[in-house]
């Protein structure tokens, strides 16, 4: 939402601004459209391997939704964390083979819908869960194993955002060369009257103006959008990494989802009130 919010104001104040002094019909000028974000979507697609070319493409979507990961994600998290601890501590690790081998049909995840249909957090919680069944118990080995797995999703994440920025930094080089374009057309008609010369001048020199607001007014936001969006959805994970870590060490329920709770960003980081009072009110696990 902010995003869109954003891009409106940044169209309205350059373009309504310009058109108080400005012909807003001199702006129009397709063909230095097309060279300039037709080469830079061609050298993007060289620069970046298949995944991340497909991965951009379903980061509009990231722009316009924002983070993944809500109050209520987090809560619902806390929730199942507990749940599932609480079980391990009453019945022994072996308690949990059954709903980590399938975790869709699991009544334990069933009563959390959110996680249940997360995927990628589901199979990180219960790949590291498997392991704790398999007889798995140095909490700090396994911790090295996690940081890895969460370091290569980042860097996988974040090969998204770096793309865009590269975009950005090429945009205005590439609006350089439409504008170099124009340049040579406007010179091959050098004996043509001075209004068709100015003409042709407004055309390149509109070149490097969409270049230099492709870049800073939209690509290198997205960029940084996305960069501060994927850190924000990664305390997720780091929140499952913490309370496996802290029950690994043998600590009780309520002390691993606490440590889970304060890894989380202010924002999203819901009250020791708030979080004693859902656990009073899970459903029974077993």
């Amino acid at each position: 939402m902010f995003f869109i919010v954003g891009i409106v104001i940044v169209m309205g104040c350059i373009f309504g601004g310009y058109s108080v002094h400005g012909d807003m019909g001199i702006l129009w000028q397709p063909i230095e459209f097309v060279i300039i974000l037709g080469a830079g979507i061609g050298a993007f697609i060289i620069a970046n391997p298949k995944k991340t070319v497909t991965g951009s493409l379903k980061a509009f979507g990231t722009l316009v939704k924002g983070p993944a990961y809500k109050k209520d994600n987090y809560l619902e998290l806390l929730s199942v964390l507990y749940s599932t601890f609480k079980l391990a501590k009453s019945k022994g690790d072996l308690a949990l083979e059954t709903h980590v081998a399938n975790p869709h049909d699991s009544t334990l995840f069933g009563a959390y819908p959110k996680f249940q249909h997360d995927h990628h957090a589901v199979e990180f919680f219960c790949d590291y869960l498997r392991l704790l069944t398999l007889g798995a118990n140095n909490p700090h080995e396994v911790e090295v194993v996690m940081d890895e797995e969460l370091d290569i999703h980042h860097a996988e994440t974040g090969a998204i955002s770096t793309a865009f920025q590269v975009f950005a930094d090429a945009v205005p080089a590439l609006g350089i060369v439409a504008a170099v374009l124009g340049v040579i057309v406007t010179m091959s008609s050098i004996t043509e009257p001075p209004e068709i010369l100015g003409g042709l001048i407004a055309a390149a020199l509109v070149g490097t103006f969409f270049g230099i607001f492709m870049s800073y007014g939209v690509l290198a936001p997205m960029a940084s959008n996305l960069s501060a969006t994927y850190a924000s959805d990664a305390h997720y994970m780091k929140c499952i990494k913490i309370a496996l870590i802290g029950h690994m060490q043998g600590y009780a329920p309520q002390v691993s989802v606490e440590f889970a709770r304060k890894a989380l960003a202010s924002e999203m980081r819901p009250t020791f009130a708030e979080v004693e009072e859902m656990l009073q009110n899970l459903p029974p696990v077993g």
